[in-house]
C-alpha cells in the first residue's frame, strides 16, 4: 500500500466511522480510498465543499461521540486551524493529517517538513496543543493512526499524523496489525439524544468570571499529562556515537543511510528520532548528551524548525548544528554523508 492508503485502512480499522475532507495533493489517495471504503463499513464519508467546512463537520461527528478524522496538506491544514483550536477548546477526540507539501503559499506538491512550527506550537489561536506523531515508514502509517484515535480518545483532544509527501505517495510493505481497543473512558459527554438523562452542553464560549481560565488550567494539566506518559523516540546506534544526528520522519530515512554508509567506514555516529514531536523527547535527547555525545546535527527537509526544539533540550550542553533544505527540495543521503564527515 502507499502510505496515505495505510493511513485510510487502519481509521477504518480502528473504527473511524466518518470522514469529511477536501481534495489536495500528495494526500489525495486518502479522501480517494475512504470515499470507496467508508460505505462497505456503513460510515459516512463527505467531500466537503472546503478545508473549512471540512473540519467543522468532524467538530459535529466529534461531538455525537463518533471516531471521526479530516486529512489534508499545508495550506489545506492552515484552513484548518480555527477548527482545530475549535475542537480543543471543546475537547473534542479526532485526528487530523498534514500529509505536507512545499511552501509557503501555495508552494508546490512536493514532500516538505515545513509545517512543524504550526504543529506542534499551535497554529490556531489559544493555549492550547495537540498530540502529534511523525511516522518513519508505511509501518507507522498504519500503527499510529491507531494509536492516534486510542489517545484522542483517551485526552479528549485532536491528535495530529504529521507526515509528508513522500511518505504519503510511497509504496513499501508493512504488517496491518488487527486493531485491538483498550480500555477507554465511556463517552458520557456525547451529544447522542438527551431521552432519560440531562442535556450535554459543548460548547467553546465561556463568559463567567474565570471559567476560561479554569478550562485553560484543566487543558494544560492534560498537556502535562502527555509529557509524561505519552513521549515516544527511538535511537539508533547511539551508545558510542560523537555525532547524532536528530530527524524525523523521511529526514530520518535519509539521514540513516548516511549513518549506515559512514558505521561502516568506522565513524561513530547515530540517529535520534522523535516519534512524537509533541510531547518532544527532551529527555532522551539530553541523556544522550549526558553519555558524552560531541554534537548534534538536526537534518530537516525546511529551513530549520525542529532544531529550535533541540536547542532547548540541549540547552547549552552539546553543540547544535543544521542541515535543511526548504521549498519541497529533497536531501540526499550523500548531502548529510558529506555535512557529518565536515563536522566529525
Amino acid at each position: 500500500m502507499k502510505g496515505n492508503e495505510a493511513i485510510a485502512e487502519a481509521a477504518i480499522a480502528a473504527g473511524c466511522r466518518f470522514y469529511a475532507g477536501y481534495p489536495i495533493t500528495p494526500q489525495n489517495e486518502i479522501p480517494e480510498y475512504m470515499s470507496e471504503r467508508m460505505p462497505d463499513v456503513n460510515g459516512i464519508f463527505i467531500q466537503a465543499e472546503s478545508e473549512v467546512a471540512a473540519i467543522n463537520m468532524v467538530y459535529g461527528a466529534a461531538a455525537a461521540g463518533v471516531r471521526a478524522m479530516t486529512s489534508s496538506s499545508s495550506p489545506g491544514i492552515s484552513l484548518k486551524q480555527e477548527g482545530l483550536s475549535f475542537l480543543a477548546g471543546a475537547e473534542l477526540p479526532a485526528l487530523v493529517v498534514n500529509i505536507q507539501r512545499g511552501g509557503p503559499g501555495l508552494g508546490n506538491i512536493s514532500g516538505s517538513q515545513a509545517d512543524y512550527f504550526q504543529s506542534v506550537k499551535g497554529g490556531g489561536h489559544g493555549d492550547y496543543r495537540l498530540l502529534v506523531y511523525a511516522p518513519y515508514n508505511v509501518q507507522e502509517m498504519w500503527d499510529l493512526t491507531m494509536l492516534a484515535f486510542d489517545k484522542a480518545d483517551q485526552y479528549r483532544n485532536p491528535v495530529l499524523i504529521l507526515a509528508d509527501g513522500i511518505l504519503g505517495q510511497m509504496m513499501e510493505p508493512f504488517t496491518p496489525t488487527p486493531y485491538v481497543k483498550p480500555d477507554l473512558p465511556e463517552k458520557t459527554w456525547a451529544l447522542t439524544g438527551c431521552l432519560n438523562r440531562k442535556p450535554n452542553v459543548i460548547k467553546t464560549l465561556y463568559m463567567g468570571d474565570n471559567e476560561l481560565e479554569e478550562l485553560n488550567l484543566k487543558m494544560q494539566a492534560k498537556y502535562d499529562a502527555m509529557k509524561k506518559y505519552e513521549t515516544r523516540s527511538e535511537s539508533i546506534d547511539t551508545e558510542d556515537a560523537e555525532v547524532v544526528v536528530a530527524a524525523f520522519g523521511s529526514a530520518a530515512r535519509i539521514a540513516y543511510s548516511a549513518i549506515t554508509a559512514l558505521r561502516r567506514e568506522g565513524y561513530k555516529v547515530g540517529l535520534f528520532r522523535p516519534i512524537t514531536l509533541f510531547p518532544y523527547p527532551d529527555e532522551a535527547l539530553r541523556l544522550l548528551v549526558r553519555q558524552g555525545r560531541k554534537k548534534i546535527l538536526v537534518v530537516e527537509l525546511n529551513s530549520g524548525q525542529m532544531v529550535e526544539d533541540v536547542r532547548l533540550a540541549i540547552n547549552g550542553q552539546a553543540e547544535v548544528l543544521f542541515y535543511g533544505r526548504p521549498g519541497g527540495a529533497m536531501i540526499k543521503p550523500n548531502e548529510v554523508y558529506d555535512k557529518i564527515k565536515e563536522i566529525y
